[in-house]
């Protein structure tokens, strides 16, 4: 089969390493070799050692009949979009770890490559090199999914854990990341938590078989996480993560990004650093945790690789992986019912000790936190209504 890469950046060029150095095994799990036909960037790469693969004009790899398959890893979604869509409608498979696109438009893709026999296929855009697509579509097919959470974001948990494990304030962290190469220079998408928006969405979306939107999805990032928060959290047996998760009822998903504390004994509390890790809950087989390098030049560029090999082994269309935009399939996760740690200022003890029964206070340096009991978001406001000196909420992971 050959293939065409188009955005030779970091995944890019791991994809053509890997197709190199794993040459002999790809082709005898693929059935036949993989060859990279052309490379599409719009910089010159005059002393790669294939340099004749380059081309700028993306109708050369359109006009090709030989070419079976795109790989597409520009990112973002401005000429990503355009060229997944035309590579489709020519009958070509699209291989992508483009988790924007795949959450916006994946629906789209997954039509077009039914009409025109084709795949689309996208298990690097979420989890890096974790396998996580693969094993919801097919492992665990014979399960109804009860729920999916997950860290799916290296960069927050780099920046949690060295808040956590080195006492940095945010602030440190995030220049720590940065300086290590895990935050970019406006890291916004990973610390206001759009990127594990998207990626979770993906995951709620395939549970479903339906589209759920990110917009559906209330986001809260890890700004606000503070050192005390931490010191909160270690008292409680607890660690503070990004997660995102879905819990499905009735055909549909409450799905939520945001800190949580998450006690010790569960599998999620120790993945630190950039590690990545993905708990699911099938009404069968019960826990499942999935845990690796979520990011990546070799780590994603595996993934991608793995489509490949499928698309070169499967051929045409197939319907495992996709979900059908039929409306909303999301509801509010308000109503989701877990424990709540709630921090407030001294002035609102009496008032909160008059609402949450039983309360039991644990002492900051500027202020007082207590674990509520199992309720849902919308009941815990209920009852905060009208208390002033509510510094925070968070949930706890169960």
């Amino acid at each position: 089969m050959k293939a065409a890469i188009i955005g030779y950046g970091v995944v890019g060029s791991g994809v053509y390493e890997i197709l190199k150095e794993n040459a002999g095994g790809i082709a005898q799990r693929a059935g036949q070799s993989i060859e990279i036909k052309y490379i599409l960037d719009i910089r010159d790469f005059p002393d790669h050692p294939e340099s004749g693969l380059f081309v700028k004009d993306y109708s050369v790899i359109l006009d090709d009949p030989e070419v079976e398959a795109v790989v597409e890893t520009m990112g973002g979604v401005r000429f990503a979009y355009d060229y997944t869509r035309q590579a489709l409608l020519r009958g070509k498979s699209v291989v992508t770890s483009n988790k924007e696109l795949v959450a916006e438009h994946g629906h789209e893709f997954f039509a077009l490559a039914r009409e025109h026999n084709c795949r689309y296929l996208y298990e690097a855009s979420v989890g890096g090199g974790i396998p996580i697509i693969r094993p919801l579509a097919r492992c665990l097919a014979a399960n109804e999914i009860e729920s999916v959470a997950g860290i799916i974001n290296g960069t927050t948990n780099f920046i949690l854990t060295k808040m956590f494990r080195g006492n940095q304030s945010f602030e440190s962290a995030l220049k720590a990341a940065q300086e290590n190469g895990y935050a970019e220079k406006d890291p916004s998408a990973d610390i206001e938590g759009r990127d594990v928006c998207r990626k979770i969405a993906i995951l709620a979306s395939l549970c479903l078989g339906k589209r759920v939107s990110c917009a559906d999805i209330p986001t809260e990032g890890i700004t606000s996480v503070s050192a005390e928060d931490m010191s909160y959290a270690e008292a409680l047996g607890c660690s503070i993560k990004l997660i995102g998760r879905a819990v499905f009822r009735d055909g549909r998903a409450g799905v939520s990004v945001g800190p949580m504390m998450v006690p010790k004994s569960c599998p999620l509390a120790g993945v630190e650093d950039v590690f990545n890790a993905v708990a699911v809950k099938g009404n069968m087989v019960g826990d499942c945790v999935f845990m690796g390098r979520g990011a990546g030049k070799l780590p994603t560029a595996s993934a991608v690789v793995a489509d490949l090999i499928d698309a070169a082994v499967r051929g045409g269309y197939s319907g495992e992986f996709s979900w059908e935009d039929d409306g909303s399939a999301a509801f509010d996760p308000a109503g989701l019912e877990d424990k709540f740690f709630v921090r407030i200022l001294p002035k609102a003890q009496k008032a909160v000790t008059e609402r949450f029964s039983g309360a039991e206070f644990i002492r900051g340096v500027s202020d007082l936190g207590f674990v509520t009991e199992t309720m849902s978001g919308t009941e815990l406001d209920r009852r905060l209504v009208g208390v002033e000196g509510v510094v925070s909420r968070m949930r706890i992971y169960q």
